[in-house]
């Protein structure tokens, strides 16, 4: 059971003071049987108090303040982490559709994730399902097949997308990273009708030079009838065993946001993240990135309430 002690450093900056900073943190571990909190120590510029609660997915969710004026945000959260599930994953399971149907009917949550997102382009959805092996493939193995067709035909590439790119965007361009592999997967899966939910958090095995090794990553969870949801990583092509940190579960990018907010103030805004993940034997990988965000927000009378903006996942 490996732990690892992930250090996360998001860094807002400002040109101009800035006040009444309201923020928004999903970068406490998801609760569930297959990792284990040791310890997480969280420090924010000027130390505001964190309201904690769960939200309808069951994510921990931060809130706080920083009501002081301010030229720049610092949020840092040293985290140890054991991972209690399995180096590879076994389903050994050969669910069926009417299987599927009969869950599906007992569940509003599965029924809620079974729904597609409305797009321009799902005709190449639709032709994307003509190439599976649908009919006559388990769940199970057309989820993989799903995620194996993502993985062959979309090219990895940074700084191509954003966090606003929608999938018809995706689509059209076949690349991005995982966040967009993410959402096509879904897109995929839940015009089967197969419930499926995106997942966000840390990504550890660097040794095994994975895609979106040491930073925030995202990939998907797809329900099995008889085993439940399981983890699959479009990105890499691979089900999601001991080296995947859980950090928030939703519909899509937008219900696990690690850190977002808003702020009052006309200022340029700045923003770099990093991520470092050490391992029991002293080995660690880092990465840093600094995004883009150096649009001025012109202020409105006396101030203007803008978005503090958030990494995308990669």
């Amino acid at each position: 059971m490996p732990v690892f002690k992930i250090h996360h450093i998001t860094k807002y900056q400002y040109n101009k003071l800035v006040k009444e900073s309201c923020n928004q943190l999903k970068i406490f571990p998801y609760q569930h049987h297959a990792q284990e909190i040791l310890e997480q120590n969280l420090q924010i510029t000027n130390q505001p108090e964190v309201f904690v609660f769960d939200d309808y997915w069951g994510n921990k969710v931060g809130t706080f303040n920083v009501l002081q004026s301010h030229q720049e945000m610092v949020i840092e959260s040293k985290l140890t982490v054991r991972t209690t599930g399995l180096s590879n994953l076994e389903i050994n399971t050969k669910a069926s559709w009417q299987d599927l149907q009969k869950d599906r009917d007992k569940s509003f949550n599965l029924l809620e994730l079974s729904l597609p997102d409305t797009i321009n382009n799902q005709v190449a959805i639709e032709e994307i399902i003509a190439i599976l092996n649908v009919r006559e493939a388990s769940i199970k193995e057309v989820v993989e097949q799903a995620s194996t067709y993502v993985f062959n035909n979309f090219k990895y590439i940074k700084g191509i997308t954003t966090v606003e790119t929608t999938i018809d965007e995706i689509m059209q361009h076949q690349s991005g990273v995982c966040q967009d592999f993410a959402h096509v997967l879904l897109q995929i899966l839940r015009t089967m009708q197969i419930p499926s939910r995106y997942v966000s958090g840390y990504i550890c095995p660097n040794k095994n030079g994975l895609r979106g090794e040491g930073a925030t990553h995202a990939w998907i969870e797809a329900y099995i009838p008889t085993y439940g949801w399981a983890g699959i990583d479009p990105t890499n092509n691979v089900w999601v065993t001991n080296n995947h940190v859980v950090l928030a579960v939703g519909k899509n990018f937008n219900d696990c946001t690690p850190i977002k907010g808003t702020f009052k103030g006309p200022a340029y805004q700045k923003l770099s993240v990093y991520v470092s993940v050490g391992y029991e034997d002293g080995n660690s990988f880092e990465e840093i990135n600094n995004v883009v965000v150096d649009v001025e927000n012109i202020g409105v009378k006396k101030f203007e309430i803008t978005d503090n903006q958030h990494q995308q996942q990669q």
